[in-house]
C-alpha cells in the first residue's frame, strides 16, 4: 500500500502520524514549526484522508504500511511521532522494527487497551445518508443525532469532501473503520518493548495517559518520559502548536 503523504522542510526525517478519523492536515500546525528543524513526512493512514482502502487495518498492517513508506523512500533512521491512533502505529512498529527508529514520541495515547468510547461517532458515520447532503451542514445535522460536541462534529467533516459531481463522499473508509474498531482498541507492543529513547505527551486536561498507566508504559518503554502538555486536552497539537513542537525539539536534540 503507497500511503499518501506530504514532505516539507529540511534535515533529518522525521516521520508524522495522525489519529483516527483524522488525517495528516490535523498535524499541520505543529508540522509547520517542525519543518524549519526537520525534513517532515507527514502520512494518511491507511483508511484515512487520500491513503487507499482496505478491509483490514490491524496495527501489523499499519506498520507494515509505515515500513513499506520507509523502504520506498531510503529512510533507513528516523524519528517518529503519532498521536493517538497514530501513536499506537508508532509504538507497534518502534517495537516490531526498533533498528528503524531513532527517537520515538507519543502523543496522548499508551500501549494499553481502552474501552470502547467511539461509539456514537461510528454509530453516527455509518448512518450519514450522502445522497441526502446537498451542503456541508446537511450532514452536520445527520451528525448531530449522535454526536453532541460541535468541535467533535466539525473535526470529523473534515474528512468530508465534495466529489466533482457535487455529491459528498468520505475520505474515511468508515465501514473498515467500524469493522476493524474493537482491534484499533486493543493493546500494542505486546511481549515486546522499545529500548530507545520515547517521550509520550499528555494533554493537561485529557485521561488517555493516566498515573497508573506509567508502569505498563515503562515496561514496553524502559527509555520513556512522560510529559504534560498545559492547558490542552487530547488534542494537544491543536490546542497547544507550539507546545509540542518545542517539546519534540527539546527531546530530539
Amino acid at each position: 500500500m503507497q500511503l499518501h503523504f506530504d514532505k516539507s522542510g529540511s534535515g533529518q526525517p522525521l516521520v508524522m502520524m495522525h489519529g483516527m478519523f483524522g488525517s495528516l492536515e490535523n498535524l499541520g500546525a505543529v508540522a509547520r514549526i517542525l519543518k524549519q528543524h526537520f525534513t517532515v513526512y507527514g502520512l494518511d493512514l491507511r483508511n484515512h484522508g487520500r491513503s487507499p482502502h482496505a478491509d483490514h487495518m490491524s496495527f501489523s498492517d499499519m506498520a507494515d504500511d509505515l515500513l513499506s513508506f520507509l523502504d520506498a523512500h531510503n529512510l533507513n533512521d528516523v524519528f517518529l511521532f503519532g498521536h493517538s491512533l497514530g501513536g499506537k502505529v508508532a509504538m507497534e512498529f518502534a517495537c516490531a522494527h526498533p533498528a528503524r527508529v531513532r527517537k520515538l514520541v507519543v502523543a496522548d495515547i499508551a500501549p494499553m487497551t481502552y474501552p470502547a468510547h467511539h461509539n456514537a461517532i461510528l454509530e453516527g458515520l455509518a448512518s450519514v445518508d450522502l445522497e441526502q447532503v446537498k451542503l456541508r451542514k446537511d450532514a452536520d445535522q445527520q451528525l448531530s443525532h449522535y454526536v453532541d460536541e460541535l468541535p467533535v462534529r466539525q473535526f470529523i467533516l473534515k474528512s468530508l469532501e465534495r466529489s466533482d459531481d457535487g455529491s459528498y463522499r468520505w475520505r474515511l473508509n468508515v465501514s473498515a473503520i467500524v469493522n476493524n474498531y474493537d482491534d484499533l482498541r486493543r493493546a500494542v507492543c505486546n511481549g515486546r518493548d522499545f529500548e530507545g529513547p520515547t517521550l509520550f505527551l499528555r494533554g493537561e486536561k485529557s485521561k488517555y495517559i493516566a498515573e497508573r498507566n506509567r508502569a505498563e508504559i515503562m515496561e514496553k518503554f524502559p527509555r520513556g518520559k512522560i510529559v504534560t502538555v498545559k492547558d490542552a486536552g487530547h488534542w494537544l497539537h491543536a490546542e497547544q502548536p507550539q507546545a509540542v513542537a518545542d517539546s519534540v525539539i527539546e527531546f530530539i536534540n
